[in-house]
This record gives C-alpha cells, sequence and structure tokens, in this order.
C-alpha cells in the first residue's frame, strides 16, 4: 500500500487549517497513495481559551469537510486528532478519526495517556487539565486487507497499549504528534524505532512542526518505520507530505525470522 504522511504546521485558523489538509489529501491522491495520515490537533492548535470555545463532534462540519474529501479523492484519511467536545464544558476529547476511502467513519480512539509533564523549568504542560482522557481501549481499525492500531503522540511512551494493539492483529501502528522540540532531539527516533522492533510492524508518524501561535514550537521530522527499525521515510523542514510503500511480505519476513510475538509470555 502507497501512503502519505503529513508533515503540518497548524493554527488558531481553523479554516486555513482545513483547507491546507484538504489540499494535501487531493496531493496525496495524485500521488497514487490509498490513505494519508495527519498529526496531532490538525485543524486546530491555539489557545486553550479558543479550543475550548468552539469543540465539534465527531459528526460536525470540521470533520464532515474531511469525509467529504476522501470520499471525493477516494483514499482513506486518518485525521491526527482534533478537539472533539468533550464530557463538561471545561474539557474536550483528544481524538483520532479513521475515515475509509468513500468517507464513512471507521474508527474512533480518545487519546488515553494525557500529557502532564515539566519538560523544563519553564516549560510545563498540563494537559489534563482540559481534556478528558478516553478509555483504555486498543482500538485496530481494518482498511485494504491491512489493520491499523490507533494512538496519539505521548501513548508513545506506553508500550503496553502497543502490545495491545499487535496482540489484536495491528501491523501498522499510527503515532500522530506534535511533540516538543527538546523531547523531540532525545526520544522522538529512538521510541519510534523501538515501538517497531517490539511489535515487528510498520510505524506511521505524521507529526507537527514549527513555531505555532508564537507559542509553542513542534519538532517534526514526520516519518515511517519498517518493522526491522529502520526509517523507510522521514520529512525534513517544513510542511509537506512524505511517501513510502507499506509491503505485507515485510511484515511476514520479519515476524518468520524473529517469532517475538509468538513467544510473550504476559
Amino acid at each position: 500500500m502507497r501512503i502519505a504522511v503529513a508533515q503540518q504546521t497548524s493554527t488558531p485558523d481553523t479554516e486555513a487549517n482545513l483547507r491546507w489538509m484538504e489540499a494535501a489529501i487531493a496531493e496525496a491522491a495524485a500521488g497514487g497513495a490509498r490513505l494519508i495520515a495527519f498529526p496531532e490537533n490538525a485543524p486546530f492548535m491555539g489557545p486553550e481559551a479558543a479550543r475550548l470555545a468552539a469543540p465539534e463532534g465527531v459528526d460536525g462540519p470540521s470533520m464532515g469537510r474531511i469525509a467529504a474529501a476522501a470520499r471525493s479523492q477516494r483514499i482513506a484519511v486518518l485525521v491526527g486528532s482534533f478537539a472533539e467536545k468533550g464530557p463538561d464544558a471545561g474539557r474536550t476529547y483528544n481524538t483520532s478519526l479513521f475515515f475509509d476511502d468513500g468517507g464513512q467513519l471507521l474508527a474512533t480512539y480518545r487519546k488515553i495517556h494525557l500529557f502532564d509533564v515539566t519538560v523544563s523549568a519553564d516549560t510545563v504542560y498540563r494537559e489534563s487539565a482540559s481534556v478528558a482522557a478516553g478509555e483504555p481501549v486498543a482500538v485496530v481499525v481494518p482498511f485494504d486487507g491491512w489493520k491499523f492500531g490507533l494512538s496519539i503522540c505521548y501513548d508513545l511512551r506506553f508500550p503496553e497499549l502497543y502490545r495491545a494493539l499487535s496482540a489484536a492483529g495491528a501491523e501498522v501502528l499510527f503515532v500522530p504528534a506534535a511533540f516538543t522540540v527538546r523531547t523531540g532531539m532525545a526520544h522522538w527516533h529512538l521510541l519510534l524505532r523501538a515501538r517497531a522492533v517490539e511489535n515487528l510492524a510498520y510505524v506511521v508518524a505524521p507529526a507537527q512542526v514549527g513555531t505555532h501561535f508564537g507559542q509553542r514550537e513542534t519538532y517534526g521530522h514526520a516519518l515511517v518505520v519498517a518493522p526491522w527499525g529502520e526509517v523507510v521515510a522521514e520529512a525534513e523542514g517544513g510542511a509537506g507530505l512524505i511517501f513510502a510503500e507499506l509491503k505485507r511480505e515485510r511484515v511476514a519476513a520479519v515476524r518468520a525470522q524473529i517469532p517475538a510475538l509468538e513467544h510473550r509470555r504476559l
């Protein structure tokens, strides 16, 4: 399967972000991709107050436009995440959606692990202050004969989730992200390659890049990692698309060579 992976610089301007996504979907389809994956916070990345002011449902107008673009271009779309209307006025969910090439919603995943960390003395994140965690369920979605496991950003640091996804049959692991520059430089490649090797699966990691609303900077380096752990595609520079080929025989060969999934003693 040929796929496209987006590296995006989302802003507080939802309309501009959606137009960029629609253009990227058309570009991916023209490039022969069967699927395009977008990063975390793809339709909006801005101040918390603005994000909380107008959250949408899964069937809201923003995701309706993405579904329509998937249907028009005949390509599957992973929306890495958007701010879904949450359990109360003060919180949203951080939600990933998978649309098939007819625009039908096949899977919904709400981020389980929330980014409450102190990156440095003057850089503190408390995602749980305005985001509700999803149910701890491993979400695997079938498409075109493949099985895709869903996760979001900070989930990457919890290998037990990916064990559960591979145990449920996932051959490709999505990790849409908005990694900070400091943590990205130290851990992005290391953790993504580790998840691929541990689970003998492809890892597809669309990424936010650059400076957002003058306050947050993200690392970029959108990646596709093969089951043996080698990087087969990587975005350099700013916003754009990278393409990669997912090969089922590659997954089968690595899993036969090192049958670690069969050797697990949980």
